[in-house]
């Protein structure tokens, strides 16, 4: 449980938090972009360093997309509040989330569990991760060349984030037909 890249996993989610306050309670961007960019550097680090390691777990199997998942939260809901990003496109990427939550609950109705990780879901992660410091870094300095790129990198983050998406529901329905088909042949 205590592998050096389940403690980098613990270290992103405990940077979760502190992201939070440092844009929302103490107003220190540069601070918040810091926490952001060392979020999202971390995300291929930790993948990185199990696979070398060998220290791959199922709790880093776990912990890492969850890690993933609260950082394009927590980031989506202080810069939807805060007016970095537009409610829109929180609530595209939001839309997404929860068609995969039903997806989830399907899966566990049939007895799986969450389907692994998909490199396309990885790259869109990486690609939102390093867009957010970015769009941050344009709020704060009002910089036009790094508006375009965070914009850039969002858009193609959120399309590659609900292809993603789509594959896992591809996997999630061949999964239920598969357990629906073994039901219903004679034993």
């Amino acid at each position: 449980m205590l592998t050096i890249p389940n403690l980098i996993s613990f270290a992103r989610l405990a940077g979760v938090p502190l992201f939070l306050y440092l844009f929302l309670g103490a107003r220190a961007d540069v601070a918040a972009i810091v926490v952001l960019a060392l979020g999202g550097t971390t995300d291929w680090v930790d993948g990185y360093i199990a696979r070398r390691l060998r220290q791959v777990s199922r709790l880093g199997e776990l912990l890492d997309p969850l890690a993933d998942r609260l950082y394009i939260l927590a980031t989506l809901v202080a810069f939807t509040a805060r007016e970095v990003v537009p409610w829109q496109f929180t609530a595209a990427l939001l839309a997404r989330e929860a068609m995969l939550g039903v997806c989830l609950a399907v899966l566990r109705r049939y007895g799986y569990g969450p389907p692994p990780v998909h490199y396309v879901g990885k790259t869109a992660t990486f690609i939102l991760l390093a867009a957010f410091p970015v769009l941050l870094l344009a709020g704060t300095t009002g910089s036009a060349v790094a508006g375009a790129i965070g914009w850039g990198l969002a858009w193609w983050g959120l399309v590659l984030y609900w292809a993603a998406g789509a594959l896992y529901v591809v996997q999630a329905v061949a999964l239920v037909r598969a357990a629906r088909h073994a039901a219903v042949e004679p034993a």
